[in-house]
């Protein structure tokens, strides 16, 4: 959690929050930057603008697969895994698809240790190669229910967690969503959400520097093509 003051002596705190291509109102998401009001009292469920002081909390409510670092001022209530405020301005935001997706397989493979394996599975969550998805995907479908048969419950937690992450056919925040869940059950302590949670900042703090490079490099680009131009 970090909390910012601005010279009024108010405090100003950064979370999290995923959006889709509108607001759940319908209304358009702002650029970063533009200070979003909420104009009326918040409540915790109820009205308001609301994040999370953990990105892998704010996936939990995520309408969308883009991840955005937030500010929020006049925070009105809070509980384990989220807060709501009176205004919220988005800082920086990444696109998290495929990001969401790496994250799933990675944190598949943190309970690997956790059922037998097999070698497809392991090196589809390593490589993330399409063409090895849908065996990947059956054969971890296959022996988590067959762990949940012999009443095996951390290794199905732990197979099904492999499982949702090849399953491309949903939506990313829900697959990444999936397997943190399983691989948490499977776990069974009280340190892995808090890790996932790390493992999922750590690359959305990739994803942001990577775009930033990218940015540098076009603007270079685009120079160097009008000094020779």
């Amino acid at each position: 959690m970090q909390n910012m003051t601005d010279q009024n002596g108010s405090a100003e705190l950064l979370a999290w929050h995923f959006i889709d291509e509108n607001m759940r109102d319908g209304r358009p998401v702002p650029p970063d930057g533009e200070r979003l009001e909420h104009g009326a009292p918040a409540a915790l469920c109820e009205s308001g603008l609301h994040a999370s002081e953990r990105v892998l909390d704010a996936l939990i409510y995520a309408p969308g697969n883009t991840i955005c670092r937030v500010e929020c001022d006049g925070v009105a209530g809070r509980q384990d895994d989220k807060l709501v405020c009176g205004a919220r301005t988005i800082l920086w935001r990444v696109e998290g698809e495929e990001l969401l997706r790496e994250f799933a397989r990675k944190v598949a493979l943190d309970v690997a240790d956790l059922w037998e394996m097999p070698d497809g599975v392991r090196k589809f969550l390593e490589s993330g190669n399409e063409n090895l998805r849908v065996a990947a995907r059956a054969d971890a479908r296959e022996l988590s229910r067959s762990y949940v048969s012999a009443d095996q419950v951390t290794a199905a937690a732990a197979a099904e967690a492999a499982r949702a992450a090849a399953a491309r056919t949903h939506a990313a925040r829900a697959t990444a969503l999936a397997a943190a869940w399983a691989a948490n059950k499977a776990r069974g302590d009280n340190e892995s959400w808090a890790r996932y949670d790390s493992l999922l900042e750590e690359l959305v703090e990739a994803a942001r520097t990577s775009s930033a490079d990218d940015d540098e490099w076009g603007d270079f680009a685009d120079e160097f093509e009008m000094e020779i131009g």
